[in-house]
């Protein structure tokens, strides 16, 4: 049997120098389909809400905290994972995560009991944790630094790309196949995706990663006040992704349009698509005029403006795709966020000031479900029907109203340190 390729950081750097190496290609390429893979997952619960409640019985409370689960599980392995790539390797942690992810699907199938598929959402989000950060790692050791930005943005771009197919396709597939036949589908993809991963990636050995007490820099970075101020804030800002993108803008779409199955579930891909332009369009629009703060409050006031038509407005289709593309747009203020966040801590902790920025936006994704959820049991007219809670257009209305106070909340706080700072 052929032993597996293993390369250590001086090969791997030897090699950069003069060509990218095809193995390093294929890498990257994985990790950014690993990527989109995800996206679909932390999708799902937009489009199968319905089957999800009915099949287990549960109301509009419980399912915004079966969503947010994906957020704790994705924030609390953010550090750990990003520890193991380091010392491991990408080629024995990727495949474990994508397991994770597919093992987070069985209980939606396989048990009638809710405690359950809270427990496999939680594996999917800890799953996915890594496929980001294998983004980062792959990038960082198989191409050169110029090019990071680059490699990076095209996997971003990939990624969403997963988060726009798992919306309307996902959909007919759901219809015309059933959820579980669909589900043991999207679950057989990611063993294969795992199974590629494990054969295809090079053993990259011979880094340690974190040199001294890694606890140690964790701290540092948890405690510095201007970094935990700007990731609130910025979390703040998520409702639009992490609430309304991912789970409850389909089934609201549907209710208080009468849209169609098909329309309603692609018009929350356009924020994907819009967020496909904007993640360079912000970044160099930040970086152009050094105006991070002006461009992440300027990102918080349209978004609040564009949900406020949205909820309010009389407008066509059309319309409500273009105001939803422009939302996407400035959804990549994270971007902008993570970077500020990180330019107060040193240049060691830049790294790690980075995974913490993404893990304290990311939990408020937990935040946005559960509070969403509350909010539609609180404003429940008490309709029934098969047993189950019917929930009016009024009621999702009004607990979405959460999404623009936020975004309007973040907005004033960016724009308040803008001002106190005097920086751009």
């Amino acid at each position: 049997m052929q032993r597996p390729l293993v390369l250590n950081n001086k090969q791997v750097l030897g090699m950069i120098k003069k060509k990218i190496p095809l193995k390093g290609w294929i890498m990257w390429l994985l990790a950014s389909l690993f990527y989109a893979y995800q996206y679909i997952l932390r999708v799902l619960p937009n489009i199968m809400m319905e089957d999800i409640m009915s099949k287990f019985h549960i109301d509009a409370s419980i399912f915004g905290q079966f969503s947010g689960f994906y957020y704790v599980g994705y924030a609390g392995a953010h550090i750990p994972i990003g520890i193991l790539l380091d010392r491991l390797g990408p080629k024995s942690i990727l495949p474990i995560c994508v397991v994770l992810t597919v093992l987070g699907l069985a209980p939606l199938i396989y048990t009638d009991l809710w405690i359950f598929p809270s427990i496999g959402r939680a594996l999917i989000g800890i799953g996915s944790s890594g496929a980001i950060l294998g983004v980062f790692k792959i990038i960082r050791l198989v191409f050169p630094e110029t090019r990071f930005t680059r490699m990076l943005g095209i996997a971003v771009t990939i990624g969403l790309l997963g988060a726009i197919y798992g919306g309307e396709p996902v959909n007919y597939l759901l219809g015309v196949f059933g959820w579980e036949i669909a589900l043991h589908g999207i679950g057989l993809i990611g063993i294969v995706l795992a199974l590629f991963l494990y054969f295809l990636t090079p053993a990259l050995k011979g880094k340690k990663g974190f040199k001294g007490n890694v606890w140690h820099d964790v701290k540092e970075v948890l405690s510095n006040k201007m970094v935990l101020v700007i990731c609130i804030l910025g979390g703040f800002m998520v409702g639009p992704l992490e609430g309304f993108a991912d789970v409850w803008g389909t089934e609201y779409l549907k209710l208080a349009y009468e849209l169609p199955d098909t329309i309603a579930s692609s018009l929350p891909s356009f924020i994907f698509l819009g967020m496909c332009f904007g993640a360079p369009f912000l970044s160099y629009a930040a970086d152009r005029w050094h105006a991070y703060y002006g461009v992440i409050t300027l990102s918080a006031f349209v978004m609040a403006f564009g949900f406020l038509l949205i909820f309010f407005g009389h407008l066509s289709v059309t319309f409500w795709g273009i105001i939803f593309f422009i939302i996407g747009i400035f959804c990549a203020y994270q971007i902008p966020v993570i970077y500020k966040a990180s330019s107060y801590v040193s240049e060691k902790a830049m790294g790690l000031t980075t995974a913490c920025a993404n893990m304290i936006i990311m939990i408020f994704g937990y935040i946005f479900h559960g509070s969403i959820g509350r909010l539609m049991d609180v404003f429940w007219q008490g309709n029934m029907a098969h047993g189950m809670r019917v929930y009016l257009p009024s009621s999702y209305m009004k607990a979405l109203l959460i999404i623009p106070i936020g975004l309007i909340l973040g907005g004033i706080g960016f724009w308040y340190l803008k001002h106190k700072t005097k920086e751009g």
